[in-house]
C-alpha cells in the first residue's frame, strides 16, 4: 500500500491554495497549516516588502508563504540535495522563481560563507530536532551581518529543547509559542550593542 504523502497548500497571498512538492522519506517535518498560520499571524506585520531567510527549508513553504505574502525575496538553504530540488520546483510553480536564491549546502556553513551580505528582516530555521544545530546557529548568526538587532529570529524546535544559551550568545527571547505537546517556535532579537554593554 503506498504511504500517502502530506498534502501541503500556499495559505495566503499571490500563490493562495496551491498545493506543494514535499521532500519524500522521513528527514523532514512539514510544518501543519495550523501552525504555519498561527506562524503567519504574528509574522504578518513584517512579511510585506522583507528579506526573508528560511534555513533548513525542506520543500521551502515557510519561505515561500513569506514571498506570496509580499515578501520582497527569499533565500532557502537546505543540505539536502533532494530538498532543493523540491523547493525549486515549488519556487516554479507558485510563480515566485524570480524572488527566491536557493543554496545548497551545510546550513552553519551556509550562514558563515554569506556574512558581508546586509541582513534579512526575518530569518526562520526548523533544523532538525534534539541535535543541538539550533544553538550551533544561532551562534554562526551571532556574528554576521546577516542578522542585526532588528531582525527576527524565528526557531522551531522540540518542547524540550533549551534556550537557555541564547542569552550568552547575545540574543533576548521574544515570545515563546507552544503547540500541543511536541513543538514550539521560539522567537529572538539580538542586543543592540548598547543593550548588551548594559546587560554585561
Amino acid at each position: 500500500m503506498k504511504k500517502k504523502e502530506f498534502q501541503m497548500r500556499v495559505i495566503a497571498g499571490s500563490a493562495r491554495s496551491l498545493p506543494l512538492r514535499t521532500v519524500a522519506g522521513m528527514q523532514t517535518r512539514p510544518t501543519t497549516d495550523r501552525i504555519k498560520e498561527t506562524l503567519f499571524n504574528i509574522l504578518a506585520p513584517l512579511i510585506p516588502g522583507c528579506r526573508f531567510l528560511d534555513l533548513y527549508a525542506g520543500s521551502g513553504a515557510i519561505g515561500i508563504e513569506a514571498l506570496s505574502r509580499g515578501a520582497s525575496s527569499a533565500a532557502f538553504v537546505d543540505s539536502s540535495r533532494q530538498a532543493v530540488t523540491v523547493i525549486r520546483a515549488n519556487l516554479n510553480f507558485t510563480h515566485l522563481a524570480d524572488k527566491g536564491r536557493v543554496i545548497a549546502g551545510d546550513v552553519v556553513r551556509t550562514v558563515i560563507g554569506m556574512d558581508g551580505e546586509r541582513p534579512f528582516g526575518v530569518i526562520f530555521m526548523d533544523p532538525p530536532y534534539d541535535k543541538g544545530l539550533e544553538m550551533e546557529t544561532l551562534r554562526a548568526l551571532s556574528g554576521s551581518s546577516i542578522a542585526d538587532d532588528q531582525t527576527l529570529i524565528v526557531v522551531e524546535a522540540s518542547l524540550e529543547t533549551d534556550f537557555s544559551e541564547a542569552e550568552a550568545l547575545g540574543y533576548r527571547i521574544e515570545r515563546v509559542k507552544e503547540y500541543g505537546k511536541k513543538s514550539k517556535h521560539v522567537f529572538l532579537k539580538r542586543c543592540a550593542a548598547g543593550d548588551a554593554e548594559s546587560a554585561g
